[in-house]
């Protein structure tokens, strides 16, 4: 499993960096006055335990207001509230050894053009004594949706899961439904996408390939999308549709996203755990 562990955090590494110079390169081509954004990396560590990892966050460019993408390897042992959640999850044999290690890519995008959509993806793997398993997906988040956007990220997502499992992507699109629902507002705080957490098929190879196959979708599902919608002229008006829309993120991620409560509980850096927060938002 070291070896495994080692193929998981080396591939998360290589999408972090195929990301930023995607995003970067994408900066570069769409010209205008304003100097074109680039990444500030930051190493991080964690307040307990072994690990870090690197923090890249973009503001200010002239295609992202602010995006972050990062990667991390961390591991060490699971304080009481982290603990009790993975016993909670039926983690096989946590309460009695309870290290772990973790490696993945988290990326949030909040984009300068209330056209262009907001985005979340991130791919990880976990590993405890007694289990290990993979999650993630990709979630679109238009501040002012346009049907055909939504419809060309899902059908990039599906053509990610159909060669693995024809219900996988059903299944995942269901549990993105389900997961990224803000209860107290009684909506969703985007489009949807995919999502999966567990996936542990017996086969760590199969399922390492279904992970990667998710990472690789995310840029041809969002690359055009954010570029062509960048172009738009757009109103105060839309820019204030955009940042109330915003304020679902910030709740959502501030009251229930796993992987927020997960990396505060853990002692990772919290300025990397709350990256996903947009840079403006606003209430009525």
């Amino acid at each position: 499993m070291d070896d495994q562990r080692q193929r998981a955090a080396t591939w998360f590494h290589e999408l972090r960096d195929r990301i930023v110079a995607a995003f970067e390169a994408l900066e570069d081509r769409a010209g205008g006055d304003a100097a074109p954004g680039r990444f500030e990396v930051t190493p991080t560590t964690r307040a307990n335990d072994g690990g870090g990892g690197i923090m890249s966050v973009m503001r200010g460019g002239r295609v992202f207001e602010k995006v972050g993408v990062n990667w991390s390897e961390v591991h060490g042992t699971l304080q009481p509230a982290a603990q009790k959640a993975m016993a909670a999850r039926g983690v096989p044999g946590i309460e009695a050894d309870p290290r772990f290690w973790a490696s993945g890519i988290s990326l949030v995008a909040h984009m300068q053009n209330p056209h262009a959509p907001a985005v979340h993806m991130n791919t990880r793997m976990f590993w405890t004594p007694g289990a290990w398993w993979f999650g993630g997906g990709a979630d679109l988040n238009p501040c002012i949706e346009y049907p055909e956007d939504t419809e060309h990220f899902h059908r990039t997502m599906q053509s990610a899961c159909d060669p693995h499992d024809e219900g996988y992507y059903d299944r995942f699109k269901a549990w993105a439904d389900e997961y990224f629902f803000i209860p107290h507002r009684g909506r969703a705080r985007g489009v949807g996408g995919i999502f999966f957490d567990d996936l542990n098929n017996g086969d760590w190879e199969r399922d390492f390939a279904f992970t990667r196959d998710v990472g690789s979708a995310f840029l041809p599902a969002f690359l055009p999308l954010a570029e062509a919608r960048s172009r738009q002229t757009f109103s105060e008006e839309d820019r204030d549709t955009q940042l109330i829309h915003r304020g679902l993120y910030a709740e959502y991620n501030l009251v229930y996203d796993r992987g927020t409560k997960f990396g505060l509980e853990t002692g990772h850096n919290p300025d990397a755990v709350l990256m996903s927060l947009p840079p403006l938002a606003k209430w009525v």
